[in-house]
C-alpha cells in the first residue's frame, strides 16, 4: 500500500510516541531519523542527572576530586552507549592544570606544583558514508560547574541546570544516535569539556589540540542550560534560544528542527549576540567551525547559586528539545554541503575569514 506524504508521519508519531506538528508545508521526520528521536528519554536523564549534580560530586570545580568523577561517569555512559573513544587516554583528552589554569598564568607561583589532571571526555560515531565520514559535526557541553563556597547556602554549588543538564543531554544523544541501525553519513563527536567556568578552558585547549581535523569539523551545537523552563523573562516552555542565531546557517537548520517537531526555536533580541562568546561554543567559532549554544534559559533564579538542584528540571521539556536538536544534527551530519557562516552580518565577519584563512591552505 502506498501512503501519502502526510499520512507516513502520522503513522511515525504513533509508532515512536513522537508529538510532531503536521501544519501545511511542514517536512515529516525522516524515517531513518525518527527512532534516534523516540530513543531520547527523559527518565534517563533525570537519573543521570541526580548523580551527576548530587552533592556527593561537590559541585564539579575545576579541578576537583567531584569533577573526576563526573568525567568516570560521562566515560563509562559513551562506552555504553558503544561509542568509539578518541581521548589520548581512552574516552579522556588529558591536559595538565598547572600549565593552562588561567590564574596560575597571570599569576604564577614561586615554586611550580605538583601533574594535576583534567579532562575533556570525547568519544566519536563513524559516519557511514566512504566520503563523508571524513567531516564532523561536534555535540558538546561543559561538564563542570564552580564546586563548594562555604556560607553560602550549603556551601554546595550542584549546577544541575548549569551545565548538567547539557552534559546528560550530550549523554542522551549520543546514546539515541549509536543505537540506531542507520548512522549518518558524516561522523559524529560528543564531546564534554571541563573548565567553562575559568573561561572556557576545556574547549579552547581542545581548539588547540582537535582530536578531528579542524578543517573538516563542519559544524558545532553546543547544549548549555536546557534543562529549566523558569527564565526570568518568563516561562520558556517548548522553546529554546540560539546564540549567534543569524551568524551561520545552524541557526535556520535548527529552527526548521524545531518546526517539524513543535518547538521555538527563537534569536533573543539581546541575548543571541551577546552570549554567543560566553559558552564554549566560542572556543570553535574561533577555529572557523559554525559553532552556536543552544540555551532554553539564559538567566534563572538560581544561577551560579546554591539552589540549582535537579529537582527542579523540567525533564520532559528537555527531552522535547533535545528531541529538535537531535534532528538538527541528524540533518547536518546527512547534508550534502556544510553549513556556512553568515557573510551578511558584520558580526560573523571574523569568523568567516577564519574559515575562509584555514580553508585556503
Amino acid at each position: 500500500m502506498l501512503l501519502s506524504k502526510r499520512l507516513l508521519p502520522r503513522i511515525l508519531s504513533g509508532l515512536f510516541g513522537l508529538a510532531l506538528p503536521f501544519a501545511a508545508g511542514a517536512a515529516p521526520v525522516p524515517p531513518d531519523a525518527a527512532p534516534v528521536l523516540e530513543r531520547i528519554s527523559a527518565a534517563a536523564m533525570r537519573g543521570n542527572l541526580s548523580f551527576l549534580a548530587s552533592d556527593a560530586l561537590e559541585g564539579r570545580g575545576t579541578p576537583s576530586r567531584g569533577l573526576d568523577i563526573a568525567a568516570e561517569f560521562i566515560a563509562s555512559q559513551f562506552r555504553a552507549a558503544g561509542l568509539e573513544p578518541l581521548g589520548d587516554d581512552g574516552y579522556f583528552q588529558t591536559a595538565d592544570w598547572n600549565l593552562i589554569d588561567p590564574k596560575r598564568a597571570k599569576n604564577p607561583p614561586a615554586t611550580p606544583a605538583a601533574p594535576v589532571k583534567v579532562r575533556n571526555v570525547v568519544g566519536i560515531l563513524r559516519g557511514s558514508d566512504p566520503a563523508l565520514k571524513d567531516t564532523y559535526v561536534l555535540v558538546t557541553a561543559h561538564y563542570d560547574h564552580v564546586g563548594l563556597k562555604p556560607g553560602q547556602g550549603d556551601g554546595i554549588f550542584n549546577g544541575a541546570n548549569d551545565d548538567g543538564s547539557g552534559t546528560v543531554s550530550v549523554i542522551e544523544l549520543a546514546k539515541a544516535f549509536s543505537t540506531n541501525k542507520v548512522r549518518p553519513k558524516r561522523s559524529i563527536v560528543f564531546m564534554t569539556v571541563f573548565g567553562e567556568e575559568h573561561g572556557l578552558v576545556g574547549s579552547r585547549y581542545y581548539g588547540a589540540n582537535p582530536l578531528v581535523p579542524i578543517e573538516k569539523t563542519i559544524a558545532g551545537i553546543n547544549l548549555e542550560q536546557v534543562g529549566r523552563t523558569d527564565d526570568n523573562e518568563g516561562a520558556q516552555v517548548r522553546a529554546f534560544g540560539v546564540t549567534g542565531f543569524d551568524f551561520s546557517d545552524v541557526g535556520n537548520i535548527l529552527k526548521a528542527a524545531g518546526d517539524d517537531t513543535g518547538i521555538r526555536v527563537w534569536k533573543h533580541p539581546v541575548n543571541s549576540d551577546k552570549y554567543f562568546a560566553h559558552s564554549d561554543n566560542q572556543a570553535l567559532a574561533d577555529q572557523g567551525i559554525p559553532s552556536h549554544t543552544v540555551s532554553v534559559a539564559y538567566a534563572f533564579p538560581d544561577y551560579h547559586g546554591a539552589g540549582d538542584h535537579w529537582d527542579k528540571i523540567d525533564y520532559d521539556n528537555m527531552a522535547a528539545v533535545d528531541r529538535t536538536v537531535a534532528l538538527a544534527i541528524w540533518t547536518i551530519a546527512n547534508g550534502s554541503t556544510a553549513p556556512q557562516w553568515n557573510a551578511k552580518n558584520p558580526k560573523a565577519s571574523k569568523y568567516l575569514g577564519i574559515w575562509q584563512g584555514r580553508n585556503a591552505k
